[in-house]
């Protein structure tokens, strides 16, 4: 291996894809069991790497030298092998601050608690002292090395301003986890989140539904992964790479989720568009009639409501956790908010507003399989589609004019990021 990222669980990262957006080497993702890290780190066979989860602290024994960053933090992510001596250091702590600054979260004078024990946790307390805040604690289950527990911080800092995790808690596969209930902060007015898969964690979805500024961790992987090639070739970068390899990585990763009322065109536009920016199409309603085995009307006359409900959530979780996909959700979705929720971990809400009157019933579907049900979802659920919806299109006849509109709405940078 000449360039690579060594790590134990390295199957969802998008570190190969962003290094090979950046510079023209080889670079490997590397799983190594703790077991095998010694002679992987005595044989050194490799140019320069990245270090992530869990070994970022326990290489720091076979380097000749670190920087000053990262002996202060006391972790290393980057790693390069000159003349047979490695040299450690942490662009982590860069690419953190990038993200905050990007974010625009105000640190200053404030109290941050940063959630987490492992070596991205003192990176992001190094960055909060940088950024002037006022106290910083760290957090963890046990509160070892210096940090106070959970139950410490529920019984004497629910007053903190700024939250950064950096522990593994919602990340893919396991989405919809949160280290700590945010609702319980009164004074929280930003959220920053390490973890970039998903796109946007269950900790800043919640964060963002309450109005506070909050960000994932994307930012923060991609401008770290460019310093550390800074590191690598000893080139200097641009930037401006930071900021497009960003976008093209969201925009590659990121779901279009079509919600809307039965029979808007959410899967006929949803087809269409997924054909013409080169993602995978899904249909919910199709996935939960494969999981159950049988047809939705079987499902609402065998087992009722209540049982499709149940499927149809198990199905979004399931979905919500992929990438690069346009999800059109059944009509009914919106109404768990959870499924939401969890749809905009991944994804962008777009609601599909077509007219009444343009709506054609058929009687594959239970609850608006005539005219006058089909009125009565649309009164009771047309507020719910406004407020779960991130961007709205109003559908016209013209196909080719509602996906110019889904697709406008999709590289509006300013949405769900």
């Amino acid at each position: 291996m000449e360039y690579g990222c060594i790590g134990e669980k390295l199957t969802h990262s998008f570190s190969k894809i962003i290094h090979s957006k950046i510079a023209d080497y080889n670079y490997e993702l590397k799983e190594i069991e703790a077991k095998d890290l010694d002679a992987f780190m005595k044989t050194a066979d490799f140019k320069a790497i990245n270090v992530t989860i869990p070994y970022k602290q326990a290489v720091i024994p076979y380097l000749y030298e670190i920087s000053d960053t990262a002996r202060k933090i006391g972790a290393v992510n980057t790693i390069v092998n000159k003349d047979g001596r490695l040299y450690g250091y942490n662009t982590d702590y860069e690419g953190m601050r990038a993200l905050i600054e990007r974010q625009g979260a105000d640190l200053s004078g404030k109290k941050v608690l940063v959630l987490g024990s492992g070596g991205t946790s003192k990176t992001a307390a190094a960055v909060a002292e940088s950024l002037g805040a006022k106290e910083v604690l760290r957090v963890s289950r046990g509160g070892n090395d210096g940090a106070v527990t959970y139950d410490c911080v529920l019984a004497n800092h629910t007053d903190a301003e700024t939250i950064i995790n950096t522990t593994p808690c919602g990340m893919y596969p396991n989405i919809g986890g949160m280290a700590i209930d945010i609702s319980l902060f009164s004074n929280l007015q930003s959220v920053t989140d390490a973890v970039y898969n998903p796109l946007c964690s269950a900790l800043v979805t919640a964060a963002k539904e309450k109005g506070i500024n909050a960000a994932g961790g994307l930012y923060m992987l991609v401008s770290q992964a460019v310093f550390a090639c800074e590191k690598f070739t000893g080139n200097s970068i641009p930037s401006s790479v930071i900021d497009r390899v960003y976008k093209e990585i969201l925009l590659n990763k990121r779901n279009i989720v079509l919600i809307g009322m039965p029979g808007c065109g959410k899967t006929t536009i949803g087809k269409a568009v997924a054909n013409e920016i080169g993602k995978s199409f899904i249909d919910t309603d199709d996935e939960i009639v494969k999981k159950a085995g049988m047809s939705i009307p079987e499902i609402f006359e065998r087992f009722g409501e209540k049982k499709f409900r149940e499927i149809e959530a198990e199905v979004i979780k399931e979905v919500a956790a992929l990438q690069s996909a346009v999800i059109a959700t059944g009509g009914g979705a919106v109404l768990n908010p959870l499924n939401i929720s969890l749809l905009k971990e991944n994804g962008i809400t777009v609601f599909i507003d077509r007219p009444i009157e343009d709506i054609v019933t058929t009687d594959d579907r239970p609850l608006s399989s005539n005219r006058d049900l089909l009125i009565k979802r649309y009164k009771e659920r047309y507020a719910i589609y406004k407020s779960s919806a991130q961007a709205e299109i109003r559908a016209v006849k013209d196909l080719n004019a509602n996906i110019a509109a889904v697709k406008e709405a999709f590289l509006n940078e300013n949405i769900g990021d």
